[in-house]
């Protein structure tokens, strides 16, 4: 919940630039602002990545406070963030509620960032895995071999977003390599596609030695992706 509309058309004027430089590295990047701001950093930059953080399953009805699908595709918002840890936590999503959003985005075409992670009791009782599994599982349940191809998913273990905490690089790479082989279990060859993602207090300095593992394809940034110079420390880092 961060930047107002007028500081997000600022941001996402001087992301232009950001975007040529990412695309020299062949990074692909996005953001993923407030609903409010979605419409003005479309408009500011046409080609970058804009995510919702959230959406309703159902195309329209009685949801006060929700956003549906039909009102994001009409700003030209095809991606969104689902599962979120915080959605997780603060707003009881479970992931039979991600399920239902996911199963509406395959059928509208959207490109989803599936959201898994542990909080800090279950990683300290050493079930990560087990709760990994039933997040995965469960959320992908029912999509197509073709879509989940296509998806990105992200590991962001909750005990270490905006604690200054971060799981080492062999953690990111364990869990992101367990996911791929779940998904391996399900949809075949369609986990040698699928981007995963590794995300809790990714910074600049340590951002390199994230994406040097095998199964780390990319990064979900919190703090470090508000300013566009931190940003673009990041693209230099990978």
């Amino acid at each position: 919940m961060n930047k107002t509309v007028a500081e997000s058309k600022v941001f996402g004027t001087q992301s232009v630039e950001l975007q040529k430089f990412a695309k020299s590295k062949n990074v692909d990047i996005g953001i993923a602002p407030t609903y409010l701001s979605l419409a003005a950093l479309k408009e500011a930059n046409k080609d970058l990545i804009v995510a919702s953080q959230n959406l309703h399953f159902e195309d329209h009805g009685a949801f006060t406070g929700e956003v549906a699908i039909p009102m994001l595709l009409e700003l030209g918002v095809n991606w969104a963030i689902i599962g979120h840890s915080e959605r997780r936590t603060y707003f009881a999503e479970t992931s039979e509620t991600c399920n239902k959003k996911l199963l509406a985005m395959e059928a509208n075409k959207m490109t989803p960032i599936y959201c898994v992670g542990e909080t800090l009791e279950q990683f300290e009782a050493g079930i990560t895995k087990k709760v990994i599994e039933e997040q995965t599982l469960v959320g992908l349940k029912g999509l197509s071999k073709a879509y989940v191809n296509d998806m990105v998913i992200a590991y962001e273990p909750v005990w270490s977003i905006g604690t200054g905490k971060n799981a080492s690089k062999e953690i990111a790479q364990d869990i992101c390599s367990f996911i791929r082989e779940l998904v391996r279990k399900e949809y075949g060859d369609a986990a040698d596609n699928i981007r995963i993602l590794y995300g809790g207090s990714v910074k600049p300095e340590n951002v390199h030695d994230y994406l040097a593992q095998k199964d780390v394809d990319g990064a979900l940034v919190g703090g470090a992706s508000l300013k566009v110079e931190s940003f673009k420390q990041l693209i230099e880092n990978i």
